[in-house]
């Protein structure tokens, strides 16, 4: 495993480098103030504001989502460690260590890639966000040979409509280790911290370890070699030893163009861009996969324009990963004085930045329906997310407890939720550009913070401002 040393090591790099129901369609007035020029700071304070919304643990002084409150407080006493913190992946009480890491590792690159432009302010709380993270992550790894995956029974936590501050279901411990093996999370917890001899070594699906407690929520179809390749691309960066650099070299797969919590390779691509023309020409191959107007692209887009996968269960994924890799990508380009060709189509940095400002403004709240899809920014934002601290009454409003089956009934009956979870992204519209601001149809009205994350770098790029 790597030595606590390396850690702070890494950690230092990080933090140290980061200060250098239906709706119908709008009216045509409200659509034309909806595409008008967005306030890009305001939103990327209230997308790094969300990440204290979804923060398990004791809540610090500075929390300014006010209306939680500290929440599993004995996670971990079950196997004898102290597992308090870390963050809730979406709208239930559960914390996935895969997704979390992800989180985790976007928060970083973001503030490494464009914490200059965030301003102090948003770095500091971007910084704070990370932090919440790491620290918790080094208590997940504290054991030696061992890597806790996961926290609660997910099965039984979704059974229930309960605050994070109420649960009483089963904080269960799931812990990997030579024997039960997970390299997908151990490559993850190594690309945003450390843990990945153990994850090399130690090689198999946590899926499999885990069991239910994975499956059907996180399942990794993907497999675990693209988070070693992207662990050990991460930890070359941070200490440039060759042996990293040799490694992901040695395991890399090509043609790849996901980009989320489960598929990491297309990361590798943009991350290692300008150290060798082998990543270079993958990641090229990446915009040609994305750009709309390549003759190869494999993604397709709603009439409104937002990049749409079908199939995804939550589809603002997509596009808030995908244009933070191409806002990354532009700088390699610059660096260079080139473009990507895809067929007979040039395709040049600046046409990168419109299309990443493009999507950001869909997002906010430039399309049909001139909906924003963050909660708490602009005049129209969903206000029945799928979340239950967002849902039931918050502690101050409800002081007495509300009970596994209780809080079904705020879930069925509210016209609009009681807490605004500042920040957070949905899922977001379907293909042809509806969207239905009902808690009952999830992968819409959901928020999660591996799609929040990402987009903390798109909108401080889009925020720094570019020739358009």
């Amino acid at each position: 495993m790597i030595s606590h040393k390396s850690t702070v090591r890494f950690l230092i790099f990080l933090l140290v480098s980061a200060l250098v129901a239906g709706i119908p369609p709008a009216s045509a007035d409200r659509r034309r103030r909806a595409s008008s020029s967005h306030d890009y700071g305001d939103a990327l304070t209230k997308c790094i504001m969300f990440f204290e919304g979804q923060r398990s643990g004791r809540l610090p002084p500075n929390q300014r989502l006010t209306w939680r409150r500290d929440s599993a407080l004995r996670d971990g006493s079950d196997i004898g460690m102290d597992l308090v913190g870390g963050y809730y992946d979406a709208g239930d009480n559960v914390k996935f260590h895969l997704p979390m890491a992800w989180t985790t590792t976007m928060v970083g690159w973001s503030v490494l890639e464009f914490g200059n432009r965030m301003g102090r302010s948003d770095l500091r709380h971007s910084l704070d966000a990370l932090r919440w993270g790491t620290d918790y992550f080094l208590k997940a790894t504290r054991v030696p040979g061992r890597v806790v995956a996961q926290v609660a029974d997910p099965v039984l936590d979704h059974d229930c409509w309960e605050r994070p501050e109420d649960m009483d279901t089963p904080r269960n411990s799931y812990v990997l280790n030579a024997s039960h093996p997970g390299s997908e999370v151990a490559g993850e917890i190594a690309a945003a911290l450390t843990v990945f001899e153990f994850g090399d070594k130690h090689r198999g699906s946590y899926a499999q370890s885990v069991g239910a407690g994975a499956c059907p929520f996180y399942c990794s179809p993907n497999g675990y070699m693209d988070e070693l390749a992207w662990a050990a691309a991460w930890l070359f960066m941070a200490t440039g030893d060759r042996k990293y650099a040799y490694y992901v070299k040695s395991n890399l797969g090509t043609g790849s163009t996901a980009f989320n919590w489960d598929s990491k390779f297309a990361g590798v691509y943009v991350l290692l861009a300008s150290l060798d023309y082998a990543y270079a020409a993958n990641a090229d191959n990446l915009v040609c996969a994305i750009m709309p107007e390549s003759p190869s692209k494999t993604y397709t887009y709603t009439p409104g324009g937002l990049l749409y996968s079908k199939g995804a269960s939550s589809n603002m994924q997509n596009p808030t990963a995908l244009c933070f890799l191409l806002a990354a990508y532009t700088r390699v380009l610059r660096a260079r004085n080139r473009a990507v060709r895809c067929g007979n189509v040039n395709i040049d940095p600046s046409r990168l930045d419109r299309f990443v400002k493009s999507q950001a403004d869909y997002i906010l709240g430039s399309n049909p329906l001139g909906m924003s899809y963050m909660v708490g920014y602009g005049p129209r934002y969903p206000r029945r997310i799928h979340h239950r601290g967002s849902v039931l009454p918050n502690i101050r409003q409800h002081p007495n407890k509300i009970g596994c089956s209780e809080g079904y009934w705020y879930f069925k009956n509210l016209r609009s939720n009681p807490n605004v979870l500042t920040g957070a992204v949905v899922g977001g519209p379907d293909m042809n550009d509806g969207f239905q601001d009902s808690q009952l149809v999830v992968s819409q009205s959901e928020p999660t913070t591996y799609i929040n994350a990402p987009f903390v770098g798109v909108l401080a790029f889009v925020k720094g401002g570019f020739k358009v």
